[in-house]
């Protein structure tokens, strides 16, 4: 069974930085497309980034060319660099996992890990 435990969550001023760490047990990540999604108070869970089993990446436009998802495959872990963080980037995010390349849809990611906060103050 496929088991993602996030990390790296906190507190950062506007225009810090912070990386979200995701480790993968259970499956290797070559053979997953791993995403990072996140949820604010009151707003649904939203898209963030994806990389697939080859390595393709996608970002969402509220994000392209402030996030970069990565991944180290030697310690099945998944990153999420976020820079230039503003005050709108605060929510609740999580890594998740697909067998198969279900695109940017949460619905198609089967395992999902506990979540972690980020807040970024103004």
């Amino acid at each position: 069974q496929v088991q993602l435990v996030e990390s790296g969550g906190g507190l950062v001023q506007a225009g810090g930085s912070l990386r979200l760490s995701c480790a993968v047990s259970g499956r290797s990540l070559s053979r997953l497309t791993m995403g990072w999604f996140r949820q604010a108070p009151g707003k649904e869970r939203e898209f963030v980034a994806l990389m697939s089993w080859i390595g393709s990446t996608e970002y969402s436009d509220p994000v392209k060319g402030r996030f970069t998802i990565s991944r180290e495959n030697a310690k099945n872990t998944v990153y999420l660099q976020m820079n230039a963080l503003k005050p709108e980037d605060t929510a609740v995010y999580s890594c998740a996992a697909s067998d198969s390349g279900s695109g940017r849809v949460a619905s198609g990611f089967g395992y999902w890990g506990q979540g972690t906060q980020v807040t970024v103050s103004s």
